[in-house]
């Protein structure tokens, strides 16, 4: 699934100047979005009337003197997906995208959001709303500057901005007689009232070690060594992500939909370990786990989750120093920690060493994506028998294909709201149906599945386009080029540690040559039942090096607005490279494709592939018949492993002449016995 959390902006913003010689689009009807120029709008019924909450909001502004109010769409955490409580850019736009910046000024209101959510935020905002289409933040503190007066005030939450976002504003916003003014009390909040959803009380519960790469003990003596290993000596690192402490510590909850994180900070130093979360939540096996070591240097003190600033307030005052990552620690905390006493990276070392999978977590990792091809296998044979039928729409293919998933072995559910999208709302690229609002399925349109499952032993994250009849030539031809730049990355050989921005171009590079393009991210890192984008791992600029033992999907697209949309994902491990020099320290990586589904032969077109992609393609799919068709006959599903034989037969150039001497032989066949038949 494209990447939520950061685009690489560099494309959004290259792809108007990419539509040169791209096929003319359609004129898509637009009865589905609002229209601010008529009088009166039109608003269509998916739209949320904002007026009572910015009314609200505006009165509270008044009351603390700021003439601006900056809301993002995250948590205190830093989250990408965020628990409904903690929906405040949706609650006061109507917008429920998962990547946006509101801004509301006392006369205006105005959404920030890249390309894949410029069509959903039309669909869901009020002409109280201004929608903007360039995404930096430098726009944001531009358009402040011009809507906001000298000598006026711009209030924000310091738990909902990351350090490094706080900076970006406020190197915008330096000597213009603006202020950004830190506001403890969320306004949106005090706004929302006791209509906003209560905190979670589920149980966080122990991952069973068959599940773990190693024990939280064995993870915690790993980070001390790094920081002892560290030219600074911190004292203690600081985590604040969600996944940092689900991982380190082997926990694992449900206070966000399809992610097993629970609410929680952690602060490590060299001899304590405290874990701020609400101690009632704690299973029995997850306190004795935690306290089995007491007293002692592996003795992890649960205090109250609300006491986190306190706390290390309170150990900053000593000789010590703190170690944060900034991606992730908020300004709030940031503050209360004395600038010498700082050690700053752009992440954690906990964030950095959960990326990068041990040989264990490599191979729970790989078992789910087993599985979960099955499911995969299951779900396309069922729409190709039940799609002609006009039977399937987009709402029931996705309800349909997370139940298969949830039959399987480990699963937990899905590991994002499922993308089923079928024509125009495929190029969507983050659509998802509702029971409401579904386009029937259809033998003639292509139609996009991306989901993915939540396993014990691992997360899924695969997006597979289809067409069941006729595809026409540009259509074929985009697929492929999608198709080309899918094949080029996973088996790309590069230095290790080379950054994943440098590769990236080759997912496009089909696509460039014809002059097409994506507006989103090409991949991200993917965990061992944690998030389905799992940071700092990917191609953009603010990801880490490729090492060996990273997991990352690859996921190229193309979208035809009004039309359809393409997307081909994979996950991948980076793995040693085999190559004639070079070994060891100095050894090359390349990707190892662990996904196993194979793509829709109805859509390529194999005259543009290389000798070499023939090549990979096949040898691709010899791995997917003997990993996944053992699994099949296992569980005696014999029709799905009659289609996994049929649809990874071999390709080669053969393939495509005898496919069109038996188009050509059809042909001739119908004109034969239909002489009089009209061209």
């Amino acid at each position: 699934m494209p990447s939520s959390r950061w685009t690489t902006w560099a494309w959004v913003l290259l792809l108007p100047g990419c539509a040169i010689g791209w096929p003319k689009q359609s004129s898509s009807a637009t009865s589905d979005i609002r229209n601010c120029t008529t009088s009166p709008p039109f608003l269509p019924p998916t739209v949320t009337d904002t007026s009572a909450q910015l009314n609200a909001l505006r009165q509270r502004m008044q009351f603390y003197n700021i003439s601006a109010y900056i809301v993002p769409a995250t948590d205190a955490h830093m989250s990408e997906y965020i628990a409904e409580r903690d929906a405040r850019l949706a609650w006061i736009s109507g917008f429920t995208g998962s990547a946006g910046t509101g801004v509301v000024t006392t006369k205006k209101a105005a959404l920030w959001t890249d390309s894949r959510y410029w069509t959903q935020a039309e669909r869901q905002m009020d002409c109280n709303w201004e929608l903007q289409k360039i995404v930096w933040t430098d726009s944001i503190g531009e358009w402040l500057l011009q809507e906001i007066l000298a000598g006026e005030n711009i209030g924000l939450d310091p738990f909902l901005f990351s350090i490094d976002l706080w900076n970006s504003y406020a190197r915008v916003l330096q000597g213009s007689s603006r202020t950004l003014v830190p506001i403890e009390d969320n306004l949106v909040d005090l706004v929302w009232g006791s209509q906003r959803p209560p905190l979670p009380t589920s149980e966080i519960y122990l991952l069973p070690e068959t599940f773990t790469g190693s024990t939280w003990q064995e993870k915690v003596s790993g980070i001390r060594s790094q920081m002892e290993q560290h030219s600074r000596s911190p004292t203690a690192v600081l985590l604040s992500a969600l996944e940092e402490t689900a991982w380190l510590f082997n926990l694992r909850g449900d206070d966000i939909s399809y992610n097993p994180v629970f609410y929680s900070y952690a602060l490590l130093t060299t001899s304590d370990i405290s874990l701020f979360v609400d101690r009632n939540r704690l299973s029995t096996e997850a306190l004795q786990s935690l306290s089995a070591q007491c007293p002692g240097p592996l003795c992890v003190q649960v205090e109250d989750y609300d006491q986190v600033r306190a706390s290390v307030q309170a150990y900053a005052q000593g000789d010590v120093r703190v170690w944060i990552g900034t991606e992730y620690t908020t300004y709030g905390l940031y503050g209360v920690i004395p600038q010498d006493k700082l050690v700053e990276s752009s992440y954690s070392p906990v964030m950095t060493t959960k990326a990068v999978k041990n040989a264990k977590e490599q191979v729970l990792l790989k078992a789910a994506h087993v599985r979960d091809a099955v499911a995969m296998i299951q779900y396309l044979l069922w729409l190709e028998k039940n799609v002609p039928r006009g039977s399937v729409d987009e709402f029931s293919g996705a309800r349909y294909v997370d139940k298969l998933r949830r039959e399987k072995e480990h699963c937990k559910g899905a590991s994002f709201e499922t993308i089923s999208a079928s024509g125009l709302n495929a190029a969507l690229a983050h659509y998802s149906p509702s029971n409401v609002s579904s386009r029937k399925l259809s033998v003639d349109e292509m139609y996009l599945s991306d989901s993915g499952g939540q396993y014990l032993d691992g997360t899924t994250d695969i997006t597979r386009t289809v067409h069941w009849g006729e595809p026409t030539p540009f259509q074929k031809e985009a697929y492929t080029r999608v198709l080309m730049g899918n094949i080029d990355l996973a088996r790309l050989v590069f230095p290790s540690e080379t950054s994943g921005r440098v590769v990236e171009a080759f997912a496009r590079r089909a696509l460039w040559e014809v002059g097409l393009n994506y507006g989103h991210g090409t991949g991200h890192g993917i965990g061992n039942f944690l998030s389905v984008h799992e940071w700092p791992v990917g191609f953009q600029s603010n990801n880490v090096p490729l090492v060996k033992g990273m997991f990352t999907s690859i996921e190229p697209g193309y979208y035809q607005e009004g039309e359809f949309g393409i997307r081909i994902e994979d996950v991948a491990l980076v793995v040693e490279a085999q190559t004639k020099h070079g070994a060891g320290e100095k050894a090359h990586l390349t990707f190892e494709v662990v996904s196993l589904v194979p793509y829709d032969r109805n859509l390529i077109d194999i005259s543009f592939l290389s000798e070499d992609q023939i090549q990979y393609l096949n040898t691709y799919y010899e791995t997917i018949h003997q990993h996944v068709g053992p699994e099949l006959q296992r569980r005696q599903l014999e029709e799905e492993y009659e289609w996994l034989r049929r649809n990874t037969q071999p390709f080669s150039r053969g393939t495509l002449v005898a496919t069109s001497l038996g188009t050509l032989a059809i042909t001739s066949l119908v004109s034969t016995l239909l002489p009089d038949r009209q061209a």
